[in-house]
């Protein structure tokens, strides 16, 4: 009868034997999740993109269509690409390309609800989504926690332009004069 090296026997270290037990549940768990929740094509994957550190910024004043979402609990009170405090009750929002300080119309377009924002900060960094919403702003066009995203257009009002003018946007006509008596911030 041979010897084994270690004096647990040939069937190994306890420890190691928990070990392979917990990665075979976890796996068999694995598997029913996804088969309850069905194939991976049809799940929404959330892909990461890498921040850029100077974006190409878009001044033209054109509308976008793409998915919104908005800011989540962890960002309240942390400094924006602006200088100003995220606050979840303000009509901020975050863009990838807007200028700073863009004054736009977000429409849900599956409620057709509208909210007019400010781009104050940069982002999101998901794959997909153009704007990012103050929690208030984005329940009052009909995101809600439970649905997180929704495909939007955001129509600029007024956007500013590098050498300090500002320039009206798609849906300058929509929306009284005094929106351009605010300062707007430049990038």
């Amino acid at each position: 009868m041979a010897r084994h090296p270690t004096p647990f026997g040939r069937f190994g270290h306890p420890v190691a034997i928990a070990f392979a037990g917990a990665v075979a549940v976890a796996a068999a768990a694995a598997d029913a999740t996804a088969a309850a929740t069905g194939p991976a094509s049809e799940r929404e994957k959330v892909v990461r993109e890498t921040p850029v550190a100077n974006p190409k910024l878009d001044h033209s004043g054109s509308r976008q269509i793409g998915k919104a979402s908005f800011y989540a609990q962890m960002f309240f009170g942390r400094k924006m690409a602006d200088g100003n405090r995220m606050s979840p009750h303000d009509d901020n929002a975050a863009s990838k390309t807007l200028p700073l300080g863009t004054v736009a119309k977000v429409t849900n377009l599956a409620t057709g609800r509208s909210a007019v924002v400010t781009i104050q900060d940069r982002g999101p960094y998901v794959k997909g989504r153009i704007v990012d919403l103050s929690p208030s702003t984005a329940q009052s066009i009909g995101i809600t926690r439970q649905n997180g995203v929704a495909e939007v257009e955001v129509a600029p009002i007024a956007v500013p332009q590098p050498d300090g003018s500002v320039k009206p946007g798609a849906a300058a006509d929509e929306r009284p004069a005094d929106l351009y008596a605010a300062p707007l911030a430049r990038d």
